[in-house]
């Protein structure tokens, strides 16, 4: 049954073993260069059905292939949401929550995703349960796509099990989808090392600020900063202060995606810096932070009037060397 969305900070299966063998050659390559076309293609590829796709009614099967191919998200995720949540249709409310249809969305929710549709039809149900998908994160990333769907651990299992009893290719063909290469496309991030780090950051909207911390479940801002750069191949200092000192200064001017924006910060100075971004987009002023421990993990605006305390004035950019 899904919630409304909480706003989640983000690429489709791969089929054959070749496919696969190319992403894993993308990863290898790292920094060296982007997702190729021929990479491209097989992230979008939709899995061929397994037998137990077989107990799927025909229209169904029909309407999930279609919503898959138009939205980039395996048919088979959403062929078990539909199981999952209402057997094809034949639990389809209203749930004691109010949820409705084959896809069991909640009025308000429908509202957002269903288009105009009929929240009854599958023809409509399950495109808006992709649309709801990919404003959570699909492709690139489908288990936080299906926590907005579910907020619940299990329900991401249950789906990505039966998403894989539903493919010819199993889990290899679901799991792909989560692919370093997969997940930077559908991001539409840079290529190389720029594209890595902002996925790496990207993964990570949205979880807590604690001090200390440089993940898996909580950073603070240099620990997000250092396992970013890590994600990308890239070692760099724990903290912003020797963060600052070990990379290379570029003016305002000639600032990329991937740099890192250094700031005062409560405990720090200009000398030294306590607080550190990731730029995602200079044209913007935004970046990826740990802010404190009042906000998740989240991008925010840097150097502008609305920019949060301490946000303003820029103390400067660093490319740490690659």
């Amino acid at each position: 049954m899904p919630p409304l969305p909480a706003g989640r900070g983000p690429a489709a299966v791969t089929l054959a073993a070749a496919a696969v063998l190319l992403l894993l050659l993308a990863v290898i390559a790292g920094a060296a260069g982007g997702i190729t076309g021929q990479e491209a293609a097989a992230c979008t590829a939709q899995p061929a059905a397994s037998s137990a796709a077989a107990a799927i009614p025909a229209g169904y099967l029909a309407a999930f292939k279609a919503a898959g191919t138009r939205y980039g998200i395996p048919w088979t995720v959403l062929a078990a949401i539909g199981e999952i949540e209402s057997g094809f249709g034949a639990s389809d409310g209203p749930s004691s929550a109010g949820a409705l249809g084959p896809m069991q969305f909640e009025p308000s929710t429908w509202a957002l995703y269903g288009d105009g549709g009929n929240i009854m039809n599958p023809a409509d149900a399950i495109p808006a349960a992709a649309r709801l998908l990919i404003a959570n994160g699909a492709p690139g990333n489908l288990q936080r796509a299906l926590l907005a769907y579910n907020d619940a651990s299990w329900y991401v299992t249950e789906v990505l099990g039966q998403a894989a009893r539903y493919a010819a290719g199993g889990a290899q063909a679901v799991s792909a989808a989560g692919s370093a290469a997969c997940r930077q496309a559908a991001l539409g991030l840079p290529a190389g090392t720029a594209g890595k780090i902002l996925a790496y950051a990207e993964a990570q909207l949205g979880k807590p600020y604690i001090f200390g911390q440089a993940g898996p479940d909580a950073f603070d801002c240099s620990g997000l900063a250092m396992m970013a750069y890590r994600a990308a191949g890239i070692l760099i200092p724990r903290t912003s202060q020797a963060q600052w000192a070990f990379g290379r200064q570029v003016p305002a001017s000639q600032v990329q995606p991937g740099d890192l924006v250094f700031f005062a910060g409560a405990d720090g100075t200009p000398a030294a810096p306590g607080h550190v971004g990731i730029v995602l987009n200079p044209a913007a002023h935004t970046m990826i932070d740990a802010y404190t421990g009042a906000f998740p993990v989240e991008e925010d605006t840097y150097g502008l009037p609305g920019s949060k305390g301490g946000l303003s004035p820029v103390v400067g950019f660093t490319r740490p060397p690659a």
